[in-house]
């Protein structure tokens, strides 16, 4: 599975885009991830970018011990506060069973490192049932890949991190920094900081075995 999305430029019925509520400062950047075609999740406090972003969700969901419930009219699930999942697992788990394949994730990095690190492990159960996601925050773009993925030179930088045990076989092509069957583990992450070389129109990474976290910075 190629790590693509249909377009950055608008959503089909198939991709859900799940808003949090930690921090967005660039709206403009983050509004471009986002169409009326896209179904749309708001967990929680994640209700307060929806003016700002100029959007209305489809669905809500959360324990609501961070912001009160929606006084408008929407289909709202209310969770237990104490529960193994976080608002946001919750809301993929019930995005996977209604039959979505691409995420989009949104309002899920911020100064809650243990909220972060949950959010990023999203990314890695998302990739194990084959689905398609990316996490975005105002500095970069997040895929968890096994196997390939094409970066635009849009990207001023992007970093490849071993994130589930040993990544075996990376290779980076195009790049400033190439590998060619390439070991990388966790203990050693030296895929930090990479460029796609200049002329070309992206890089490729790929890998035989295990799962590489990119981090492609705007």
């Amino acid at each position: 599975m190629t790590e693509n999305f249909i377009n950055d430029e608008h959503c089909d019925t198939t991709e859900c885009v799940i808003i949090g509520g930690a921090d967005i400062v660039d709206y403009d950047r983050i509004k471009g991830y986002i169409n009326d075609k896209c179904f749309i999740i708001c967990c929680d406090s994640g209700l307060k970018h929806i003016e700002k972003l100029s959007v209305m969700p489809d669905l809500v969901v959360g324990d609501f011990d961070s912001h009160d419930k929606p006084s408008f009219s929407v289909e709202t699930i209310v969770l237990p506060r104490e529960k193994d999942d976080t608002d946001t697992f919750f809301a993929v788990k019930e995005a996977v069973k209604r039959g979505f394949i691409a995420f989009t994730i949104l309002g899920a990095v911020g100064n809650r490192l243990d909220h972060t690190l949950g959010n990023i492990s999203i990314l890695m159960y998302l990739n194990s049932l084959g689905l398609t996601a990316r996490l975005i925050d105002d500095y970069s773009e997040m895929q968890v890949i096994s196997d390939c993925i094409e970066i635009p030179n849009s990207f001023s930088f992007f970093s490849t991190v071993s994130i589930d045990g040993t990544a075996r076989g990376v290779c980076i092509e195009n790049a400033k920094f190439p590998l060619h069957n390439a070991v990388i583990e966790p203990i050693y992450q030296y895929g930090i900081s990479n460029e796609v070389l200049q002329g070309k129109a992206s890089a490729r990474v790929s890998l035989k075995e295990g799962k590489l976290l990119i981090i492609k910075v705007f």
